[in-house]
């Protein structure tokens, strides 16, 4: 048995990633029960709304379901008080350092799994108690490692200096790019991009059409100075590149990109001047599916893409 279908008690190691404004109870609900590891995205979440996701995905499944919470957010301390009085079994964390909150969430028996993108910061979250650790390479969407470090790189590098239960993230929608992530040293994949335009996922039609029309170079990682993201080149994206071309101050790319951009962007379809996150492998992807559906395809691909690997012999 992989390990990840262990530690959480899922029947297949696939995890949907805590994406902002599409990773609501609706869809964490729907990936749990279609027999992966379903995640509520808190940091598009104020916490009385964080709270009546919890209780609504505890209604709509009796699978294992978790929480992703980004450690800078500025609500990070009524999160965590909520997480532990709903009882919450699974947090990843990401966007901070895991040192703080880890044993408080562990010590109330919750398994805490933490994002990366590099050495330094898995040995970090190693050294902190996680039980689990998300490799996330440069391929991915929303924030990102500044160092760029692809999926195909980065999983081995981890698995040489981690035992724990390894989760490969960024570029994988797919059987076979689940297949290749378990042979780089990965136990399971979290999966973005897919469930970020899937039926259930709470992004807006107009996004996720944009999504689908995109092709390979659409995407490109900015916004270095103030937090990695990886973006649609929309007109936000051109104005961005527009103030790097004049030398725009710190101050003024925060003032660029000001506040709920990317609510304006992926939950409210503002396509042309909101920030539209996604990853790489949006270029592969085009259909809405279900939650279901994208389990049941990803699952089917890996088994047949298996079998045609073990008649292979060098």
């Amino acid at each position: 048995m992989s390990r990840v279908k262990e530690l959480f008690g899922i029947k297949y190691p696939i995890i949907q990633g805590g994406m902002v404004w599409c990773s609501g109870w609706k869809l964490a609900s729907a990936v749990s029960n279609a027999g992966g590891l379903g995640l509520i995205g808190s940091g598009s979440m104020y916490p009385d709304v964080l709270k009546e996701h919890i209780i609504k995905c505890k209604k709509a499944t009796d699978k294992p379901f978790g929480v992703n919470i980004p450690l800078l957010y500025s609500h990070i301390e009524e999160h965590i008080d909520i997480i532990l009085k709903e009882r919450i079994k699974i947090v990843f964390s990401s966007a901070g350092n895991p040192d703080k909150y880890t044993s408080i969430l562990k010590d109330n028996g919750i398994i805490v799994v933490h994002v990366i993108a590099n050495t330094k910061f898995a040995l970090k979250a190693i050294n902190a108690g996680v039980d689990a650790i998300v490799a996330e390479g440069f391929e991915a969407g929303g924030h990102n490692g500044i160092d760029e470090t692809t999926t195909m790189c980065l999983i081995p590098k981890i698995r040489d200096i981690a035992s724990l239960p390894l989760i490969a993230a960024g570029g994988i929608a797919s059987g076979s790019s689940m297949l290749a992530a378990f042979a780089l040293g990965a136990d399971g994949v979290q999966v973005g991009s897919r469930f970020a335009v899937c039926k259930e996922s709470s992004s807006h039609d107009r996004f996720k059409e944009a999504v689908l029309k995109s092709s390979d170079g659409d995407t490109a990682l900015t916004l270095k100075e103030i937090t990695p993201v990886r973006l649609l080149k929309n007109q936000f994206y051109q104005n961005i590149q527009q103030a790097y071309q004049t030398n725009a101050t710190l101050d003024e790319l925060k003032d660029l990109l000001g506040k709920g951009k990317a609510r304006k962007g992926i939950f409210e379809g503002d396509v042309l001047n909101g920030e539209l996150e996604i990853g790489q492998v949006s270029a592969l992807i085009n259909n809405i599916e279900t939650a279901k559906e994208v389990i049941d395809d990803i699952v089917l691909e890996f088994n047949n893409e298996m079998k045609k690997i073990l008649k292979v012999s060098l």
